[in-house]
């Protein structure tokens, strides 16, 4: 069975891109943390073949990345008053930021872009190689992962679409993300997290796509409820627009869609397992939100999913007026145009049940009462 060596999958990286800054001494313990991991699981040889692939080429994109920093005054680039779309994974914040997109006067990151970012996309023409590229990948991962069209129909932008903050520091070793992941059958893990080193990243990104490219104002999207810190350090003048779900409906919604994406790649999972982990990991989350006081922070903008889902376009004129930015015209009519062309359900329904929960619902009902109370969230039935 083959057997993933960290020293060598680097040194081939080097090698390969003709360079040997990674821009951070510390990356590579954590590509030998995560080689360990894959190490461990008894992937096949095609499996660490296909390991061996995925840590090749982002190693390769990072030593490219840091190399264009080197030779071009990328960092010069100005990054004023981001607008950052937040909650908890299956609270809506896709749509919200997907609708953010359609502003022409703001910008949004695309994969093709954050996969393949040597060298600054700006000046790329319009049959860049690279966008055809990002788009094969993704055929390719919805054909790994089918459910995934359908719990995130958005996907279907291929290499053109939307990809979420925690995409820009994929070469960073410190989470796996599916879009970077897929080719390796293997569960997605989270290892040790460096905040304000990922939001660094994140600055660089987007100086990086930047670069060459009229200024606008940028529209992203992200989990950023846990490091509020770092994502404030980092850009003091972001306004963020935060969606608040019913924990019980984001607690089963999460484990059936991260569950089918992870069954996809790594073979069939215990589901029972598979939900008291997702569970337990996810819920912190809702507690820690009552007692950090950055959730208060005057620049964040609380709004309930249920008033979102009402008139998305509403809330975000809400969320417009927070952030002192005019909502024009043409830019409302576009978010509303896109709301008919785009049904959510346009590749079948998703469906997922509270049944999945591995603790009674009314005792989680229970738990989440001062989190509803805090947010103003009603328990959500479904039909």
């Amino acid at each position: 069975m083959t057997h993933l060596d960290a020293d060598v999958l680097i040194a081939d990286a080097r090698d390969t891109a003709g360079f040997t800054d990674f821009g951070d001494d510390t990356l590579p313990g954590r590509v030998a943390s995560v080689v360990d991991r894959l190490n461990s699981t008894g992937l096949g040889d095609a499996g660490a073949r296909a390991a061996a692939s995925t840590i090749g080429g982002l190693l390769t994109s990072r030593l490219q990345f840091i190399a264009d920093r080197a030779r071009l005054p990328l960092a010069a680039e100005r990054i004023t008053a981001p607008l950052f779309a937040t909650g908890e994974p299956r609270s809506g914040t896709t749509l919200l930021h997907a609708l953010l997109a359609e502003d022409e006067d703001s910008r949004a990151l695309r994969f093709w872009e954050v996969m393949y970012p040597s060298p600054p996309p700006g000046p790329a023409v319009a049959d860049d190689p690279r966008r055809a590229q990002a788009d094969a990948d993704w055929r390719e991962i919805l054909d790994r992962i089918p459910p995934w069209i359908v719990s995130h129909p958005y996907n279907d932008l291929l290499g053109a679409g939307l990809p979420e903050c925690e995409r820009t520091w994929a070469f960073d070793f410190r989470a796996m993300n599916p879009s970077a992941w897929w080719r390796v059958p293997s569960t997605i893990q989270n290892f040790d997290q460096d905040h304000h080193a990922q939001y660094a990243l994140h600055h660089m990104m987007l100086q990086h796509i930047q670069y060459t490219r009229p200024p606008k104002r940028w529209v992203l999207k992200g989990f950023h409820g846990r490091r509020l810190r770092a994502l404030f350090d980092t850009y003091p003048d972001a306004r963020v627009v935060w969606v608040h779900r019913d924990p019980v409906q984001v607690l089963a919604s999460q484990i059936v869609a991260f569950g089918q994406i992870n069954e996809s790649l790594a073979g069939k999972l215990d589901w029972n397992q598979y939900a008291k982990n997702t569970i337990e990991g996810s819920r912190g989350n809702f507690h820690a939100y009552l007692t950090d006081p950055l959730v208060d922070d005057p620049r964040i903008h609380h709004v309930r999913y249920r008033d979102f889902v009402t008139d998305p376009v509403a809330t975000i004129g809400g969320f417009y007026d927070f952030a002192g930015v005019p909502l024009s015209a043409t830019a409302e009519k576009a978010m509303r145009d896109y709301l008919v062309t785009n049904r959510g359900d346009r590749y079948g329904k998703f469906t997922y049940s509270t049944d999945v929960l591995p603790v009674p619902v009314q005792d989680l009902h229970h738990e989440f009462t001062a989190y509803r109370e805090r947010f103003g969230i009603d328990i959500e039935t479904r039909r």
